[in-house]
């Protein structure tokens, strides 16, 4: 199982891949470090890249294993951010 900042961290890298962790964190408005660690550790994410800046910051995407855990055939599978806020909008009022 994965703990509240891994799953926070994890849709971010899905919805947003590839990302930095300098990004990650931004969203986030704390450090994803150990998060980060974590969901690598798992094989969930992976290291995809690096962004062609200075300091060449590693970008991470989601793997194989992340579909596999959440019964997806695709990437493009997962639903789509706005049709999730709206619901999520509707269940609140």
């Amino acid at each position: 199982s994965l703990s509240q900042a891994a799953l926070e961290t994890l849709s971010i890298i899905a919805y947003k891949q590839p990302i930095t962790r300098v990004a990650i964190d931004e969203i986030r408005g704390v450090k994803s470090d150990r998060a980060i660690y974590t969901l690598l550790e798992k094989n969930i994410i992976k290291e995809c890249g690096r962004l062609d800046v200075p300091g060449k910051p590693i970008l991470y995407g989601t793997t194989e294993e992340f579909l596999k855990f959440f019964g997806l055939d695709s990437i493009e599978a997962i639903p789509n951010l706005e049709d999730l806020l709206k619901e999520f909008s509707k269940e609140e009022n």
